[in-house]
């Protein structure tokens, strides 16, 4: 299936695999390349050492182009950048709208730039900048989330801006490509479906959460980092709301302390990054400290398997996801779905 997305990052399927911290990794992320989607590795959770060895590990495991998504407000951004050009990343994925200047330098290098937005004047503003296309999240999506619903702000999006539009958030089958497709977009990209594939490093004690969880056991709160945030249900998540602003504080404090160890950010760094984070947006400086702490939480369940001490990102779709497939066997499904569903439409008319 060939769109604008497939013609500018060189993929077969028009399917983009999300980077989400601890869970897109070179394994993941080749895995869905060699299957013909655009995998996108995560680099927030690396430090750039790490992210230099993953870069390298995913071109051994395959000649497919994929991508890398950094944050644009991290302190090492320009850093990063230039890992990713040395590196041939077909790629630069952004979780925030990076600046005029990121943009040009790696469309000079021959890098496609990829922002994230949540909103039609951030795909405006990203556009007008040089971005050679754009993802937009809607409310269904996991992770930090907006209140518009995909079916909503994917249109506002796709007739706002003039460069090829993806559409992430309650994107999971063959059908919902259909559908995105028909919205104008040029292709979906999806967070909790690869995340519950057996090529993800996801512990098997964590992917049975997400395979028994209902659509009601996915929430959103404010209680993790001040920022809404879509995750799965469960006790800590309780226990965060129910927590008075002190003793969130210093869990945090220690968890953050744990992060600048694992990532090689300096306290100073993390500070800037938390000033960044709070631009913009109505954030106390405890709400900051809290932001710090969300690594180490999703580290918990997502690398270590505590379901009980970490958080679970989730899109709202993790309540009809029953199964594990590979990620090969995965798309040539949605595939295949799309195809069956774009015939039977023809059939109907």
């Amino acid at each position: 299936m060939e769109t604008a997305l497939t013609r500018l990052a060189g993929v077969r399927h028009p399917i983009v695999q999300t980077g989400m911290g601890w869970v897109a990794g070179p394994r993941l992320v080749s895995a869905t390349a060699n299957a013909g989607a655009l995998g996108i590795l995560a680099s927030a959770t690396m430090t750039l050492d790490q992210l230099r060895t993953a870069i390298a590990e995913v071109r051994c495991r395959t000649d497919a182009p994929f991508g890398v998504n950094l944050r644009a407000d991290a302190a090492d951004a320009g850093d990063r950048v230039r890992l990713i050009i040395d590196g041939g990343v077909r790629v630069a994925s952004f979780a925030l709208a990076p600046s005029a200047e990121l943009i040009a330098e790696l469309k000079e290098a021959g890098v496609v730039v990829i922002p994230s937005v949540g909103a039609r004047r951030h795909a405006e503003k990203v556009a007008a900048w040089g971005a050679d296309a754009v993802i937009v999240q809607g409310g269904e999506g996991g992770g930090h989330t907006g209140e518009v619903a995909t079916s909503v702000l994917l249109p506002q999006v796709v007739d706002a801006v003039r460069i090829p539009v993806v559409a992430a958030g309650g994107f999971f089958d063959g059908r919902g490509l259909v559908a995105a497709l028909a919205y104008g977009a040029a292709g979906v990209a999806m967070g909790t479906r690869f995340l519950l594939t057996s090529d993800s490093t996801v512990p098997d004690a964590v992917k049975a959460r997400y395979l028994a969880a209902t659509v009601r056991d996915v929430t959103v709160t404010r209680a993790v980092d001040g920022l809404p945030h879509r995750m799965l249900r469960t006790d800590l998540v309780a226990t965060l709301e129910r927590s008075g602003r002190a003793r969130s504080l210093l869990h945090a404090i220690r968890r953050a302390a744990v992060f600048r160890k694992l990532s090689g950010l300096t306290w100073r760094q993390m500070v800037q990054d938390g000033l960044a984070l709070r631009h913009g947006k109505e954030l106390s400086w405890s709400q900051v400290l809290l932001a710090a702490n969300t690594p180490m939480l999703l580290r918990s369940a997502m690398v270590d398997g505590r379901t009980d001490l970490g958080v679970m990102a989730s899109g709202q779709v993790a309540g009809l996801i029953d199964d594990l497939p590979s990620c090969a066997e995965l798309l040539e499904r949605i595939m295949k779905e799309a195809e069956e569903t774009t015939a039977r439409l023809t059939t109907a008319r």
